[in-house]
């Protein structure tokens, strides 16, 4: 039977001055980095043992996994690092602050954005710097496939894609795999698992640094899932 930890990073420097940061590469605040080692120690606690480790390219989720393997004394697990677990993109608005983007957009255009399923904020013009495809650490990924702002529509292909291509075969072995990676992600891979409706996804919160687990049957459907304490 397989497990499937997964967790939202700790709270970024970011989330602490309410911009949005998508593929923003920011690292964790100080907050975050004690969520980080409190989720480790609920992993310790319920003496989970780690067997292999998913996370994005972003530095924030990549710490927080770092942080939980070492307070669980797991840091000799596997990890696997891919840009489809990264946060939604989120296009122009990336570095700006939400409560500014909210007075220049109206409310409901920003809650279609934030909260609904297929409206994308406005696309990066593909000159501009924040466009991924002048970030080194995409360099080896075909700059056509890498997003300019996507809605989550966009990010869940991506994420039930790498579930199927390099998650779903561990939990297959039986395994227990921890996901460490975004709200937005993670929203599109518990839509996916939990077979929630489109229209209720605007209901899904994933908290900073608390651990959901999953277990699965042999088929790889659900047969529990609680928030670890």
């Amino acid at each position: 039977m397989g497990k499937l930890i997964l967790v939202r990073h700790g709270k970024s420097l970011w989330n602490v001055k309410n911009v949005f940061t998508g593929w923003t590469n920011v690292d964790l605040a100080s907050e975050g980095i004690e969520e980080a080692k409190k989720a480790g120690e609920l992993i310790k606690s319920n003496h989970l043992d780690i067997d292999v480790c998913f996370s994005s390219y972003l530095k924030r989720a990549i710490r927080t996994q770092w942080l939980i393997l070492e307070t669980a004394n797991l840091m000799h697990t596997d990890c696997h690092y891919s840009w489809k677990l990264n946060e939604r993109h989120y296009g122009d608005w990336q570095g700006k602050n939400k409560d500014e983007v909210l007075k220049g957009v109206g409310e409901d255009l920003f809650l279609k954005v934030r909260r609904g399923y297929d409206t994308p904020p406005p696309s990066l013009n593909p000159e501009d710097k924040r466009n991924p495809k002048f970030d080194a650490d995409y360099k080896l990924i075909d700059p056509t496939i890498l997003p300019l702002g996507e809605s989550l529509k966009d990010t869940s292909k991506r994420v039930i894609n790498y579930f199927f291509e390099a998650i779903a075969p561990e939990l297959a072995k039986g395994k227990t795999v921890l996901v460490s990676a975004h709200g937005n992600s993670l929203r599109a891979l518990i839509e996916y698992i939990e077979h929630i409706a489109i229209e209720d996804i605007d209901k899904v919160e994933v908290k900073t640094g608390v651990p959901h687990l999953y277990e699965f049957d042999d088929k790889l459907n659900v047969t529990n899932h609680y928030q670890l304490k």
